[in-house]
């Protein structure tokens, strides 16, 4: 249980009701996340309304959202997240050695657009202000500008919920816990 009780649909405003069921219906199992979130509703409503819009537009391609999230939850050591987001890196194609690895200057299993977006994903988390124009040039060989900073804005913003969900103690739910031993 996290450090706040939780809030369910019907103690939101009702304009933000739609976020809340959408998010919980479409987005994935991140239930208690949205329970917490819903303390306060501008945040429930901008800040997984932006990922369901994001989502809708579907400008990155999964495997690369998904390789920037799990190494900034790794590298944060973001229980939640991992727990989250490895199954759905899996989903996208990386074999589990892959994926256990993926923080490793020699992992097998990523090609040169995986290792570019994995590197990013860790220079954006830990060094952003020395981020070099070599690393640019190379994002700009296979990516938009478009792309770009909509994957800087998700490594920053999986920061930003790994924050939030080891200070607020938000708990895995049930059925990511059974998948995860499964």
């Amino acid at each position: 249980m996290a450090r706040v009780r939780d809030i369910d649909i019907d103690e939101v405003p009702e304009d933000v009701q739609p976020v809340y069921r959408r998010f919980t219906e479409e987005y994935g199992p991140f239930l208690n996340q949205v329970k917490v979130f819903a303390h306060r509703a501008p945040v429930l409503k901008h800040i997984q309304g932006l990922l369901l819009d994001l989502s809708d537009e579907a400008l990155l391609d999964k495997r690369y959202l998904e390789i920037a999230l799990v190494v900034v939850s790794k590298l944060n050591a973001c229980s939640y997240c991992v727990a989250h987001h490895e199954p759905r890196l899996l989903a996208q194609g990386l074999d589990a050695d892959t994926v256990t690895a993926i923080l490793d200057d020699d992992c097998p299993g990523l090609d040169a657009v995986d290792r570019l977006v994995r590197d990013y994903a860790v220079a954006v988390t830990q060094t952003p202000q020395r981020i070099g124009d070599a690393m640019f040039e190379a994002l700009r060989r296979h990516f938009s500008e478009a792309q770009i900073v909509e994957l800087t804005v998700r490594i920053a913003l999986c920061g930003f919920f790994n924050r939030v969900n080891d200070a607020l103690q938000i708990g895995i739910e049930e059925a990511v816990v059974g998948d995860a031993a499964d």
